[in-house]
């Protein structure tokens, strides 16, 4: 498997973030949103079993949904 490119890191708790990275997969890249963890202060991060795959055919979307989520998120600050 080739290396992951790290694209965004989301905090979720002092041990927990969300990685959001570009991987590789049988010759085919995917969109990869995985939670990890740590257990020594950040120093090093594991993925856990709990994240998702999306393929570049459905990444516009998954753009268009979280758009979506902006809007509704923005309408009700107002």
């Amino acid at each position: 498997m080739a290396e992951k490119k790290l694209i965004a890191t989301v905090p979720r708790s002092a041990t927990e973030e969300l990685h959001v990275a570009i991987s590789e997969y049988k010759g085919k890249s995917y969109l990869d949103m995985r939670i990890h963890y740590t257990t020594d202060d950040g120093q090093t991060w594991l993925p856990t079993k709990k994240g998702v795959t999306c393929s570049p055919e459905n990444l516009e979307t998954l753009r268009d949904a979280i758009d979506e989520a902006m809007k509704e998120f923005t309408s009700e600050e107002e």
